[in-house]
């Protein structure tokens, strides 16, 4: 990344986190900046994030393993992370009318995570998201075994957590990605 592609985006990330405070109260600003100056991956993969329509921002901090925690906060799934299936060997799975590519994998290459259900949850209590998509979550590989894959959205006031097979792909679906920096 040059130097005025990591400058923008660092006046992005400080600006979004700024405007939505609620999303991270009691954390500043200047301790994210340090973390994310300090070399490492993220500002990649935070890029990544950003160019695919995530928006992504501060929702919490894992004082445990001293990490902020990054996340897409766009109100609705990615754009740029859209009709995909689950994983790789969904995708393999397809015998037409495959879809360009699998939520697991893109993830990865973007240096990312998929939400768990349990952090769907807790980005839910910060906002609205997936009001009218729905976002691919992290699946058991006791579910996926069976050729199942798990996904959520928001409707009626309510999250939900749905099952399809996990070589299913739609317009409206996508994948949240977490970033532990």
């Amino acid at each position: 990344m040059n130097k005025q592609a990591r400058q923008t985006l660092l006046e992005t990330l400080a600006a979004r986190f700024e405007k939505h405070a609620h999303r991270h109260a009691g954390i500043a600003w200047a301790k994210v900046l340090a973390k994310l100056v300090a070399g490492g991956a993220a500002l990649e993969a935070l890029a990544a994030m950003e160019e695919s329509g995530g928006e992504p921002d501060v929702i919490g901090f894992d004082a445990a393993k001293k990490q902020f925690l990054f996340c897409d906060c766009a109100p609705e799934s990615p754009v740029g992370r859209r009709s995909l299936c689950y994983d790789r060997a969904a995708l393999d799975a397809r015998k037409e009318n495959k879809p360009k590519g699998a939520a697991v994998e893109q993830a990865a290459a973007m240096g990312v995570e998929l939400l768990g259900e349990d952090e769907y949850r807790v980005l839910q209590t910060l906002g609205e998201f997936d009001r009218k998509t729905s976002s691919w979550i992290a699946t058991p590989s006791d579910v996926r075994a069976l050729g199942g894959a798990l996904f959520c959205d928001r409707r009626y006031g309510k999250v939900f957590v749905y099952h399809n097979g996990a070589e299913s792909y739609y317009a409206a679906r996508g994948f949240r990605a977490l970033l532990r920096v």
